[in-house]
């Protein structure tokens, strides 16, 4: 989607995704907290940032995953909004939403969400758009009490869980040099977590009395998360930047992942491929270097041999739905009957797993389309559109379906469902 122009965006990438939910899951159970029902969301911002909003959806920056230095401090991040959540400090954002200003603002956060996109950081669905901006960030502030507390259920959870609250120390340390700028300067996360040296101060103490300050965080999530950073470094920063954070010279794992993306960007296939080949040599079943290998062939146009590395990414990770939506795409592009078929496969799967994704919905479209199923088709492109907020493809396409398909069938009823949201979202 050209949503990159218009503000913020949100990004999906499973490894990503897959890396922060490791983090994550055992702060929300230490928290009291069901893990799946915590919905965590990528923003495609380089200032350092994560929030809460309505009530169990987390929201982190890509910049706030680019700057730390290692896991820790993320995990650190993460347990202080987990605070929020399990304290009830987003209670007042309930009652805020019985105005129309504040439930536009909150719908603008989280309406995001049913648009975004699948697959290598591809950027989808405009998140805040121009003055916008600084008014969510004033109605998604917290308060100097709401801060303290939050930072003592981190520290509990953190302990709970075994882990050292190094890395929130550190952050605060990082945040601690921005409380003398200026508004404008200051990241956003000074500016609705207010900061207090007594904050600092209080970590500082749990610090000396917990028993696991020193203790370093799981070697694989360290490893994982820096294969993540590298991955967003690589996607997002300019090439040149890249090079001389991950220098050739440089032959670690994230070094060669973050210059495969920046040889991609250039582009440069072959110095990608070569990377990548020199990644997989070592780790040769490596779902997600596979995965950017059949990503870089594909975007250089060697559209089949892209075909087989994808395929066995997808037999390394079968429940992910984000690969099957990215193999479908490239199935789809080569117009054959077969691959169209296992195009359509690949996406209904992927959609029983996962059906906010709007490029999936319309992936499957297109195959449908393609095999000369109008009625399939329509269907598709009707949920996409209503996903994204179209009214008027979503009369079209489900008008359309509803007439095709015998009354009282599952096609029928999915084509009047949607029309029915229309009118309620009317009243």
């Amino acid at each position: 989607m050209p949503a990159r122009a218009q503000g913020l965006s949100l990004i999906r990438d499973a490894e990503i995704e897959d890396t922060i939910r490791r983090m994550a899951t055992p702060l929300f159970q230490a928290a009291g907290l069901t893990p799946s029902s915590v919905s965590i969301h990528l923003v495609n911002d380089k200032t350092l940032n994560a929030f809460v909003a309505d009530g169990q959806r987390l929201f982190i920056n890509t910049g706030l995953l680019m700057s730390a230095d290692n896991a820790s401090q993320v995990i650190g991040v993460i347990a202080h909004e987990t605070g929020h959540i399990a304290g009830g400090h987003l209670s007042r954002l309930g009652k805020a939403q019985q105005t129309t200003t504040a439930t536009a603002l909150i719908a603008t956060v989280l309406g995001a969400a049913a648009g975004i996109a699948s697959g290598r950081g591809d950027v989808a669905g405009a998140l805040i758009t121009g003055g916008q901006s600084s008014a969510i960030r004033s109605f998604l502030s917290f308060s100097r009490t709401q801060e303290n507390s939050a930072d003592q259920a981190a520290l509990s959870i953190l302990d709970e869980t075994k882990q050292s609250a190094g890395g929130l120390l550190e952050f605060m340390e990082v945040l601690e040099g921005q409380e003398l700028l200026t508004g404008a300067s200051q990241d956003p996360y000074v500016r609705t977590h207010p900061l207090s040296q007594d904050r600092i101060e209080a970590i500082r103490a749990h610090n000396k009395r917990s028993p696991y300050t020193e203790k370093d965080t799981d070697p694989a999530l360290e490893r994982a998360f820096q294969r993540a950073r590298a991955k967003l470094v690589g996607y997002f920063e300019p090439p040149t930047i890249t090079l001389r954070r991950y220098p050739p010279e440089d032959t670690s794992v994230p070094a060669r992942y973050a210059r495969a993306f920046a040889y991609s960007q250039v582009p440069e296939p072959k110095k990608a491929i070569a990377e990548l080949d020199a990644l997989l040599q070592d780790q040769p079943d490596d779902p997600y270097f596979l995965e950017l290998k059949a990503q870089v062939l594909f975007e250089s146009g060697h559209v089949q041999e892209a075909i087989p590395p994808f395929r066995k990414a997808v037999e390394q990770l079968p429940e992910e739905p984000l690969l099957r939506t990215e193999l479908a795409r490239i199935l789809i592009e080569t117009q054959t009957k077969e691959n169209l078929e296992e195009a359509v496969e690949h996406l209904k799967f992927g959609l029983s797993r996962d059906n906010s994704s709007a490029m999936a919905w319309r992936q499957l479209g297109i195959a449908y389309g393609k095999l000369g199923d109008v009625g399939r088709s329509s269907l598709a492109l009707a949920e996409e559109a209503l996903m994204r907020g179209n009214e008027k493809e979503v009369r079209f396409h489900a008008g359309r379906a509803a007439e095709m398909f015998p009354r009282g069938s599952p096609e029928w009823l999915q084509a009047e469902d949607m029309l029915l949201a229309l009118k309620n979202r009317k009243e």
